[in-house]
């Protein structure tokens, strides 16, 4: 994994290392957008410090990026976050409980998608650590998180902290670049996009890079209003460059079907082909009803496995919990 890492990737990874091995703590962010290889370096920087038998805790705002860590849980599980939170809060660990003695051995914490909490959340978490640290060492106890390394991770062209029918201004300043903690950070930018390189094509790969240009120039504000008024918040459109639509007067669920899955028959049992590709829709119903289609033009019998949200009583007896 290390071999692998780019420039900026091993930049990161060898700013991580030294503060840990010198114990010199601090808060590191990194910076990019999606397919610029954040977790790929935090899966290495996780091994490398595992093997030396050091301790981590892999946490994340979100529980789909915190199943793409090693032992990655999310940050108010491991942290005992409350959920009502304030500038006044403070994490819900005990001095004598487990967790406190693993903080107390901890050499690095990492947090992905950082910037979807509120930043409260950190605050509450490094008020917390200072406490802890305080029963072991004076001179940890006055640095920001008890000198526990932090490295955090995310875009903030990306989700926000969630405030219910809170305006622009209170979203902005639950971010975590408005807290006290923003300005010790140290910020590291990943720019090179490793997923827009795998095209089969130079053609494809050109088509990628500039798609994602695209897209980073809409997160940064750079694509022009269609509205007549500009300056609305909640209702800008923008144009999409045809070369990124598809061009059909019959336009259906099929085009797009065809369009994403070319020789659908002829790949589906491909886990290459498959992985490489996924239909994006804004709501469960566009969901449902591509899948239906889908599942019409693969051969064999269609099985459906039905979940359900309650759980059954367990029997009284050995053979009825066995049964």
């Amino acid at each position: 994994m290390f071999k692998q890492l780019n420039h900026e990737q091993l930049q990161v990874y060898q700013s991580i290392i030294h503060s840990v091995n010198n114990k010199t703590g601090g808060i590191f962010f990194v910076y990019g957008s999606g397919g610029c290889g954040k977790t790929y370096l935090w899966g290495t920087i996780i091994s490398k410090l595992l093997s030396q038998r050091k301790i981590v805790f892999p946490v994340a705002s979100s529980g789909i990026a915190a199943t793409l860590m090693p032992g990655g849980r999310t940050a108010h599980s491991r942290f005992k976050i409350p959920i009502i939170i304030d500038e006044d809060s403070s994490c819900n660990i005990s001095h004598k409980s487990d967790i406190s003695q693993l903080l107390k051995k901890t050499e690095l914490i990492i947090w992905d998608e950082a910037p979807m909490q509120h930043r409260f959340a950190f605050e509450a978490l490094d008020r917390t650590l200072c406490d802890i640290i305080k029963s072991i060492s004076q001179d940890r106890h006055e640095k920001t998180f008890g000198g526990i390394t932090v490295l955090l991770g995310g875009d903030f062209r990306q989700i926000l902290p969630v405030i219910n029918r809170a305006p622009r201004s209170e979203v902005v300043s639950a971010s975590i670049n408005r807290s006290r903690l923003w300005d010790e950070s140290q910020l590291y930018l990943l720019t090179e996009n490793m997923r827009v390189n795998k095209g089969n094509s130079e053609k494809q790969k050109e088509i990628a890079r500039r798609f994602n240009q695209w897209v980073l120039d809409i997160g940064n504000g750079k694509i022009p209003s269609c509205t007549e008024d500009g300056d609305v918040f909640d209702d800008v459109d923008i144009e999409i460059p045809e070369e990124f639509c598809i061009k059909s007067d019959n336009f259906s669920v099929e085009e797009i079907i065809n369009s994403t899955y070319p020789e659908l028959l002829s790949n589906y049992k491909d886990e290459v082909y498959m992985r490489g590709r996924a239909i994006l829709t804004p709501t469960n119903e566009i969901v449902h009803e591509v899948n239906a289609v889908i599942l019409e033009k693969l051969p064999g019998k269609v099985h459906s496995y039905l979940s359900i949200d309650s759980a059954e009583e367990l029997g009284e007896s050995e053979q009825e919990f066995n049964t």
